[in-house]
Parts: structure tokens; C-alpha cells; sequence
């Protein structure tokens, strides 16, 4: 049976082991194998407290939920989610404060296949408040350079959707070591791991990178 993680627990946990931890749930996940654990007992064992080992950055989408594609249970992530998973001010204000403050080892910048906001970059789209979300993301579509054709950089190409999803992903990664001294220095000191994956909506998998 799987319980909730204690202080003890994920003072045990190193970088190394938060990101095995997500490997073998997502293998979990992707055999139908989930962990044996009682959700409920867990609300309880956490109503005191919190020590989640990992944080995971995820687009909004309902087919990516951290919890389900890692299975892991109450109080083990600390789940971000935003349209596109970019960061900007408070989302990294969040992961400092679930680092630093909160005692998390990981940060995982998860994408994945067939994003509906990296589509809306890769169209430029424009609508209210989206607009400016679309911006932010658009530095990715830029960075992949094949193919040229302009008829073929749009969402209507799978296969470029993928690739400005997987190089928002990266440069995510390099925003927050740039925009968090906080981060950065904890990264340095081996205190925490900042990775990136990318969630195939297709099959299940994760892969890291």
C-alpha cells in the first residue's frame, strides 16, 4: 500500500529519485497497473501537512493530468498547470516557494503531443486575452527553422506542432533557470533537477529529456 509522503520521506528523496519515481508511474500508468493506495486515508495523513518530491509544470489540457499519467496520489505533486506550460512571474513564484520553501527535488516542464496552444502559436491566433498567452509562446515557433515553407509552419503540420512543442519545453527550462536566481542556485547546489518531457497523448509515454 502506498502511503503519503512524510518530511522523513521526501528528505530521502534526491533529484535522482523523484524523476524515477515519475518513470515508474508513468510505466504504471501505461500497463493499467496502478499502485495500491487509499486516496482517502491519504487526505488524512496529509491534513497536517504536505511534502510533495516533485513539481510539474503541464499544459491545461484534460488529457495531461500530472496525477494520472505519473500515478501518484494526494500530496506528492505539486502540479502547475497553464495553456502551453510557459512560465511568466507567479508561476515561477509558485515552483520557488514549492522548492525552496515546500522541500520539492524535481521540476518537470511537461508538454505534449498535439497542444492546442502551441496550434494557436504555430497560427498566430488572436482572440481576447489568448492573444497575449499565444505571445508567449510564439519565441518557439520562431526557434524551429524546418521546415522553411511557410505553407507547411502551421498547425495543419503535426509534425512541426511537435517540434515548437518540444522547443517550448526547452526554453521554458532555460527561462526559468534565467528568470530564477532562486532555481538556479538550488540546481547548482544539486538540491534540485530541472528537466523536461514530453506526454505522447497517443500512447501514454513520457519521455524525458
Amino acid at each position: 500500500m502506498m502511503k503519503a509522503h512524510t518530511k522523513a520521506t521526501q528528505d530521502k528523496m534526491t533529484p535522482g529519485l523523484a524523476l524515477e519515481a515519475l518513470k515508474e508511474g508513468n510505466s504504471r500508468f501505461k500497463a493499467n497497473e496502478k499502485a495500491d493506495r487509499n486516496l482517502l486515508e491519504q487526505v488524512e495523513d496529509t491534513s497536517t501537512g504536505q511534502f510533495p518530491f516533485a513539481t510539474v509544470l503541464s499544459c491545461i489540457d484534460s488529457r495531461v493530468s500530472s496525477e494520472l499519467i505519473f500515478d501518484q496520489g494526494i500530496g506528492d505533486l505539486f502540479s502547475v498547470r497553464i495553456a502551453g506550460n510557459f512560465v511568466n512571474e507567479d508561476i515561477l513564484g509558485s515552483m520557488e516557494f514549492a522548492c525552496k520553501l515546500a522541500g520539492t527535488k524535481l521540476v518537470v516542464v511537461l508538454g505534449h503531443t498535439a497542444c492546442g496552444a502551441v496550434k494557436g502559436a504555430c497560427d498566430h491566433a488572436r482572440l481576447g486575452n489568448l492573444t497575449a498567452l499565444i505571445n508567449k509562446i510564439e519565441p518557439a515557433v520562431e526557434a524551429v527553422t524546418e521546415p522553411k515553407d511557410e505553407s507547411l509552419r502551421n498547425s495543419k503540420n503535426i509534425d512541426f506542432v511537435n517540434e515548437v512543442a518540444k522547443k517550448n519545453v526547452m526554453m521554458t527550462i532555460d527561462n526559468i533557470r534565467k528568470s530564477s536566481p532562486v532555481l538556479a542556485e538550488m540546481e547548482t547546489n544539486g538540491e534540485i533537477k530541472i528537466i523536461g518531457g514530453m506526454y505522447n497523448i497517443k500512447t501514454g509515454n513520457v519521455d524525458f529529456y
